[in-house]
């Protein structure tokens, strides 16, 4: 019979794969996508000290920890993603088949399912050095917050788990699912199946992938040495949770009727029981009930303890050295130090002090750099949610600190004039979100023209691609003297660097015009629409009939553009802004 605990976890898992899936689409706001991310401690505490802000999405978390008083680490056992997934991972990589033939797996939390069954040796309890690993890890994270420097990213469950399925789960299945609907598209077409035989899967692409891959098979492989690897020495939230829950008001109470037999401790996944059966390390109890069920004398339960401001059998309370909590601590502050004064930035052309490379392009509605990377948990959301795959994850092109952050890669994709959902869907205000009426003024960067490459600049050819897709107007068309084909210039007050013209244009391989940041428009507070009047900007989304000019005739050149000025010399047709 499936326990109590393991349906919550698997309604747990489903609503955040289902929330996940919801992503691509608009939702209302009693139904948020990122519901799991704002419960996570660990996001909390490292945004909010990053930032130096409080975060209201996040008070959900605030909850977790006050219920943790009372519950102990009931979110481990019953609500987070990563820990269920871990507990499925953990039951495939640690089954008996993979066990030595005719005993189980050393540890194997599956090896008595029964009260009946021939005891095992009591697994060898972790030292606590081990079990230390995962408060340092903490405490480095909040020495990089202190600083002004995010590093949730690194460990959060949350923040990683969100990206595993998002960014690689989520990727594979769109692909399997595609590759069977090619299958059963003869037989669709056959039974008249019009919606089978016609319907295709978006199918996103991300980089970062292989990186991905690598860091949870490891994550996962490590069932083999012990169940719940990551969370009993490597998670963060967990390490909180655990200071906070140390004591708490229900917990785990043996009886006198307990015959010491050891089955309680052997299923334990957390290891939370030591050598003696009747004493708890209730720090790393999950709460999970497992000894409860195992017990063949009932001598387990989960009730207030009788006797209140006790600790009687009950381990002591474990706390890690003050020396290796402080070292870590440090260790964090003197990361962000080295981070912010550019010791650890690995592109060489960089400016001294400058953290955003020329050619990194945010999201529309982001920060200013420096609160988007502290805010910023690089979960993937964003990604997942936008419906072009424009938004990708990068690597080290803005340095260490900006590692697996958003940008917007107009090559892959254009930004869409009427969507906003990477805003709709970020859990911290890293990006913000933005009314319609808002996000058309949130400009990314500038439309620049690399004449070199240009069809119509540098090879004389009839090319309008870039001046018809450009759903700003932001591009006109003009004739030089030099040229027997119109032009294409870029007026930078109408463009919003969306990157309709650089995805479109038909230039091989590097489009011939390129989306730079230059005079993006990034704001923590006030209106967009305001600040970019005041810059002199003209951002409207217009429809092809409002673009100002006449229908195309590609046979008659003279007149394919009736409102184009006459033709004008090579010095006048500098872009606007710009002298000889």
């Amino acid at each position: 019979m499936i326990s109590f605990q393991r349906s919550v976890q698997a309604l747990s898992l489903a609503t955040f794969l289902v929330l996940l899936g919801l992503a691509f689409f608009p939702v209302p706001d009693w139904a948020p996508v990122d519901a799991f991310l704002r419960l996570d401690p660990m996001v909390l505490m490292g945004t909010v000290l990053a930032d130096r802000i409080w975060v209201a999405a996040l008070a959900p978390a605030v909850l977790i920890l006050a219920l943790t008083l009372a519950l102990g680490r009931f979110f481990c056992g019953y609500l987070c993603p990563m820990g269920t997934t871990l507990d499925i991972t953990d039951s495939l990589a640690r089954s008996p088949r993979f066990a030595e033939k005719g005993r189980p797996a050393p540890g194997d939390p599956l090896a008595q399912d029964a009260p009946s069954a021939p005891l095992l040796p009591a697994p060898s309890q972790p030292s606590s050095g081990l079990r230390r690993a995962k408060y340092l890890v903490l405490f480095f994270i909040l020495g990089t917050a202190v600083l002004g420097v995010s590093a949730v990213f690194l460990a959060s469950p949350l923040s990683l788990i969100t990206r595993f399925y998002s960014l690689l789960i989520h990727p594979a299945a769109a692909l399997f699912g595609d590759a069977a609907l090619h299958a059963l598209r003869p037989l669709a077409l056959h039974l008249d199946w019009t919606w089978a035989a016609y319907a295709e899967l978006h199918l996103p692409r991300f980089t970062t992938q292989w990186f991905l891959l690598l860091f949870f098979l490891t994550v996962f492989s490590l069932a083999r040495w012990s169940p719940r690897f990551w969370c009993r020495y490597l998670c963060p939230s967990g390490a909180l949770l655990a200071l906070v829950g140390r004591r708490p008001l229900i917990r785990r109470n043996v009886s006198d009727a307990c015959t010491d037999c050891g089955a309680c401790q052997r299923r334990c996944p957390m290891a939370a029981i030591p050598a003696n059966p009747s004493r708890t390390l209730h720090e790393e109890c999950i709460t999970c009930q497992e000894c409860v069920r195992i017990c063949p004398v009932q001598a387990v339960t989960f009730q207030p303890s009788r006797e209140p401001g006790k600790s009687v059998r009950t381990a002591p309370r474990f706390s890690p050295q003050r020396r290796e909590a402080l070292l870590a601590g440090l260790a964090g502050a003197g990361t962000a130090t080295l981070t912010y004064t550019g010791l650890l930035e690995i592109r060489d052309e960089m400016l001294p002090g400058d953290i955003t490379p020329e050619t990194l392009l945010r999201p529309p509605g982001t920060l200013p750099e420096r609160d988007f990377l502290a805010r910023c948990i690089r979960c993937g959301l964003c990604m997942r949610a936008c419906p072009t795959n424009t938004l990708q994850p990068i690597w080290f092109e803005a340095g260490v600190i900006a590692l697996f952050s958003p940008r917007l890669t107009p090559r892959r994709g254009p930004c869409e004039p009427e969507c906003t959902a990477c805003g709709r869907v970020c859990p911290t205000g890293a990006i913000r979100d933005l009314p319609l009426t808002e996000k058309t003024w949130a400009k990314v960067g500038t439309a620049t023209i690399l004449r070199h490459k240009c069809l119509a600049w540098e090879w004389n050819k009839k090319c309008l691609v870039c001046d018809e897709v450009c759903p700003y107007d932001a591009i006109d068309l003009r004739r030089v003297a030099t040229h027997s084909q119109p032009v294409p210039f870029v007026d930078g007050r109408k463009c919003s660097g969306c990157g309709f013209c650089e995805y479109h244009c038909p230039v091989r391989a590097a489009s011939a015009i390129i989306v730079e940041p230059m005079e993006a428009l990034r704001l923590g507070v006030g209106s967009y629409k305001a600040h970019g009047q005041d810059m002199g900007l003209m951002l409207h989304v217009v429809t092809p009939d409002q673009a100002g000019y006449a229908p195309l005739d590609l046979e008659t050149p003279d007149t394919a553009f009736a409102p184009l000025p006459d033709a004008v010399s090579e010095e006048d047709a500098l872009p606007p802004g710009f002298t000889p």
